[in-house]
C-alpha cells in the first residue's frame, strides 16, 4: 500500500497527461514506466524454455530471440526510427532473453553431463556434501519413520571404488536422526541411493541417504552464532508463549517452522496463511520499515539511516538463512520498500523488473521455484494494482486504512491464485477476508518478535517479557486461521499447467472488469 501524499494519489492507469492536469488543485497521474517488463519477462521465459526442455532447446531459443531482435534492429534502421522507445524496448528484450536463453542451456548442459547422473538408478554410493539450507521436516511419515529433506552441494562420491569430485546441487531424503541438527556449511558423509533428479531447477540428483551422516566439518562460526540465536528465540518463546503460539512466532518472525503443530500448519494452509510462515518479502519490509521510521524518530542523517537499515537487513538474512529463497525474499522486500516508502511506481517497477533479471542472473533455477514466482507476482500487484484499487475504494466511502489493506490482499490474492492452483489445485473462498483480518496483527507481531530475537542471545528475563508481549496478537492469528478453516470454505481444482493457465484468463478478465474507470467530467448545465 502507498504511504504519503503522492501514494493517496496514485491511479491505476499507465496512461500520461490527462485533461485538466495543469489546473490548479489537480494531480497529474503518475505514468507507469513499464520500458523493463518484456526484458524481465524475456529473461524469465527463456531461462524456463532452456530449464524445462533441455539446453538444446535452450540453444534455440538463444537462436530464435537474437533473430528477433536482428529483426528488429533491421526495422528500426529502414524506418528511421532511432527515436521510437517501443523499438528500442523490444530490441533489448531479445538481445537479454537470449543471453538468459544461453546461460540456462549452459547449466542445463553442465548438469545433464554431470558424473553423478552416469551412476545408475539405486546404485549405492558414499558422498560427501555441504548443507545449504535447514533440513525440513517431511508430512509423510512413510518408510519406517519420519524424513527430512535438505539441500546441498555436493563436493564428491565414491562409486565403484572411483572417487569423482565435483560440484552441483543435490537434494537429499533421510530419516530424522542424525540429521534433524545440521546447519548450513556443515560437510557430512554419508551412504546413499542414487536417484533421477526429476526436477527441472539444475538439481543434479536427488539422494536417500541410508543411516545417519559422519560429520566431517564444523558450520562457519556466523552459521552457529545465527542457529544459536534461533536456538535461544524458540526456546524463549517456549517459556513465554502457549503451545501453539509458542510454535507459531518463530515461523512468522525467521521462518523458523521447525516447531509448528500440525493442526496450526494445516489450518494456515487452508486459509491461505501459509505465506505467513515462509520467509517473504513482506518480513523485510517490515523490518526495515521499523529501522527507517526509528531512525527518522531520532532525527538521526537519513544516510546513517540507510546504513543502519542495511545492516539490519544483512543481520535478517543471516538469521534467516541465505539461502536462494531468503536472498529472494530480501530483494523483493528492498524493493516493496521502495513502493511504500515513495508511493511512486514509476520508481518501483523497473526496480522490481530489475530485481528479477539480477536474481535470475545470479540464481538460474529461481525460474522454476513457486516462492519466487509468488513474491514477484505479489510484489508486482502491490505496486500496479493496489493503490488505484485503494484509491477507488476511498472514492466510494471506504477509511484509507482498511482501503489500503483490502486492496493489498485482494491484488496479491488476484495475482497469484494462477500460481497457486496449478501447483496445489487449492482455492480458499475467504482468503482475503482472512489476510485482511490478520494484517494488523503481522507487523507488530514481527517487529517485537525480532527484538525478542535479538534480546534471546543476551538477557532471556528481558526477552521473554518482550515476547510476552506477542501473546495476543498471535492468539488472534491463530483463532481466525481456526474459526475460518473450520468453515471448509475451499475448492480443491485439478492441478497442473492446464488449470493454471485457465484461471490466469479467468484471472486477467477479473482484472480487465474491476479496472477502476476515472470519472467524467461534469456536464455543465
Amino acid at each position: 500500500m502507498a504511504t504519503g501524499e503522492d501514494g493517496a494519489r496514485m491511479t491505476s492507469g499507465a496512461g500520461g497527461e490527462g485533461e485538466g492536469a495543469g489546473e490548479l488543485g489537480e494531480e497529474v497521474p503518475e505514468e507507469l514506466d513499464a520500458r523493463l517488463v518484456p526484458a524481465a519477462f524475456c529473461c524469465w521465459g527463456a531461462t524456463i524454455v532452456a530449464l524445462v526442455g533441455g539446453w538444446r532447446i535452450g540453444i534455440f531459443t538463444a537462436v530464435g530471440c537474437l533473430l528477433l531482435g536482428v529483426g528488429v534492429w533491421a526495422l528500426l534502421i529502414r524506418s528511421g526510427g532511432w527515436r521510437r522507445g517501443a523499438g528500442w524496448v523490444m530490441l533489448a528484450a531479445f538481445s537479454v532473453g537470449a543471453g538468459f536463453a544461453g546461460a540456462g542451456a549452459w547449466h542445463e548442459w553442465r548438469v545433464a553431463g554431470h558424473p553423478l547422473r552416469a551412476v545408475g538408478k539405486g546404485v549405492r554410493v558414499q558422498i560427501a556434501v555441504v548443507v545449504t539450507d535447514d533440513p525440513k521436516v517431511l508430512a509423510e511419515k512413510k518408510f519406517g519413520g519420519n524424513k527430512v529433506m535438505l539441500r546441498g552441494d555436493l563436493v564428491e562420491f565414491r562409486a565403484g571404488g572411483k572417487i569423482v569430485r565435483g560440484g552441483g546441487a543435490v537434494v537429499v531424503l533421510a530419516p530424522e536422526a542424525g540429521w534433524r541438527g545440521l546447519l548450513p556449511g556443515q560437510e557430512v558423509v554419508f551412504r546413499s541411493r542414487v536417484a533421477n533428479a526429476g526436477r527441472a531447477d539444475l538439481t543434479v540428483a536427488i539422494l536417500r541417504a541410508e543411516g545417519p551422516p559422519m560429520r566431517v566439518g564444523e558450520p562457519p562460526w556466523w552459521q552457529r552464532a545465527a542457529g544459536q540465536v534461533r536456538g535461544d528465540f524458540a526456546t524463549a518463546a517456549q517459556r513465554s508463549l502457549p503451545g501453539d503460539a509458542a510454535g507459531l512466532l518463530p515461523g512468522l518472525v525467521i521462518g523458523d517452522t521447525s516447531r509448528l503443530p500440525d493442526r496450526v500448519r494445516e489450518n494456515f494452509r487452508e486459509t491461505d496463511l501459509a505465506h505467513l510462515t515462509a520467509v517473504s518479502g513482506a518480513n523485510i519490509t517490515i523490518l526495515l520499515a521499523a529501522v527507517l521510521v526509528s531512525m527518522r524518530v531520532l532525527t538521526v542523517d537519513p544516510r546513517v539511516g540507510a546504513v543502519a537499515a542495511g545492516i539490519a537487513l544483512m543481520m535478517f538474512v543471516i538469521l534467516a538463512r541465505p539461502s536462494p529463497s531468503v536472498l529472494r525474499a530480501a530483494v523483493m522486500g528492498a524493493v516493496a520498500l521502495l513502493a511504500l516508502c515513495t508511493g511512486r511506481r514509476k520508481q518501483a517497477l523497473p526496480a522490481l523488473c530489475t530485481a528479477i533479471i539480477v536474481l535470475l542472473g545470479w540464481s538460474p533455477q529461481l525460474a522454476m521455484d513457486a516462492g519466487f514466482a509468488l513474491s514477484a507476482l505479489a510484489t508486482a500487484g502491490l505496486i500496479v494494482l493496489a493503490p488505484g484499487w485503494s484509491d477507488w475504494l476511498r472514492a466510494h466511502g471506504w477509511w484509507r486504512i482498511p482501503a489500503d489493506a483490502f486492496a493489498v490482499a485482494a491484488a496479491a490474492f488476484v495475482v497469484t491464485t494462477p500460481v497457486v492452483i496449478a501447483l496445489t489445485g487449492h482455492l480458499s473462498l475467504v482468503a482475503i477476508v482472512v489476510n485482511v483480518l490478520v494484517e494488523p496483527v503481522i507487523a507488530p507481531i514481527t517487529i517485537v518478535g525480532a527484538l525478542g530475537a535479538i534480546l534471546s542471545c543476551c538477557w532471556t528475563p528481558i526477552a521473554e517479557l518482550v515476547l510476552y508481549c506477542t501473546a495476543s496478537p498471535l492468539w488472534w492469528l491463530l483463532t481466525v486461521a481456526e474459526r475460518f478453516a473450520a468453515l471448509g470454505a475451499s475448492i480443491t481444482l485439478p492441478t497442473g499447467v492446464r488449470s493454471g493457465v485457465v484461471a490466469a484468463v479467468l484471472c486477467g478478465l477479473l482484472l480487465a472488469g474491476l479496472r477502476p474507470r476515472a470519472p467524467r467530467p461534469d456536464t455543465p448545465s
